[in-house]
C-alpha cells in the first residue's frame, strides 16, 4: 500500500494534470437537483450522450415540480438514446414525486437519505453531496475502483468496498476531487485494457495490481 507521501505525490502529479479540466467539466454541478438528475442519466451512457440528453431535459424543467409537469413520455424522448431512458423517465418521475413530497422540492445532502430515493446507489449519492454540496464523499465508479487496485491503494473487489477502503486510507482533503481526477486519468491513460503506463505520470508511484499487459 503506498505511503502518505507517495498519496501526496499522486494526488499532487494529478491534480497538475487534471485539474484545470475538471474544474471546467460540467455546468450543472452547483444545482443538486441538476447533479442529481444527470447521475440518473449517466448510468450505462457514455457522457457525451448524457450531456446532450441532460441538456435536452433542462431546457423543458429544472425543478422536481417542473419535471411533474411532463409526462413519462416526454421525458423519454428528451433523453433517448440514454441507456434504458423509459426506465430512467420513471425513475425521474418518481425521484422528483418523492422530492416535492417529503423534502419540499429539496434534495437532501446526506448520503443515508439520498439512498431513499428510488435507484439511487452509493455513487450517485457521493457526487451529489460532493459535487453539489461541496461536502466530503468519495464516489466511485469503474475507473476509480480499477485504479485505485491498480496503484495498491486498496484491495477490494467491488466498488462499494473501494470507497469504504478509500475512507480509510485516503486523506480527506482529497475526497471530493478524487473522483474526477481518477475518472480523467482512467479514460485518457489508465485505461481497462492495456494502459499507457508508457506515458503515465504517476507510474512510478503504481504497482501495477493486475495488470498482464501495457502499452
Amino acid at each position: 500500500m503506498p505511503t502518505n507521501i507517495e498519496i501526496e505525490k499522486v494526488m499532487q502529479i494529478l491534480k497538475e494534470r487534471y485539474q484545470e479540466e475538471a474544474l471546467m467539466d460540467g455546468t450543472t454541478r452547483k444545482d443538486p437537483f441538476l447533479t442529481l438528475i444527470s447521475c440518473i442519466l449517466s448510468l450505462r451512457t457514455k457522457d457525451e450522450v448524457t450531456a446532450r440528453a441532460s441538456e435536452r431535459l433542462f431546457a423543458r424543467a429544472k425543478t422536481p415540480a417542473e419535471m411533474l409537469n411532463l409526462k413519462k413520455e416526454e421525458i423519454a424522448a428528451a433523453i433517448y438514446p440514454v441507456g434504458f431512458y423509459k426506465r430512467k423517465a420513471e425513475q425521474i418521475i418518481a425521484i422528483c414525486r418523492a422530492l416535492v413530497d417529503k423534502y419540499d422540492s429539496r434534495v437532501p445532502d446526506e448520503i443515508d437519505e439520498l439512498l431513499k430515493l428510488r435507484g439511487v446507489g452509493r455513487k450517485t449519492a457521493n457526487i451529489v453531496i460532493t459535487m453539489a454540496y461541496n461536502k466530503p464523499g468519495v464516489a466511485v465508479d469503474t475507473h476509480v475502483h480499477r485504479i485505485s487496485n491498480r496503484l495498491g491503494l486498496v484491495s477490494t473487489r467491488t466498488p462499494n468496498q473501494t470507497e469504504f477502503a478509500l475512507r480509510k486510507t485516503l486523506p480527506k482533503r482529497y475526497w471530493i476531487v478524487f473522483n474526477d481526477l481518477l475518472v480523467m486519468h482512467g479514460k485518457a491513460i489508465c485505461t481497462p485494457v492495456s494502459p499507457k503506463c508508457s506515458i503515465c505520470p504517476i507510474a512510478a508511484y503504481c504497482k501495477r495490481i493486475g495488470v498482464t499487459r501495457y502499452r
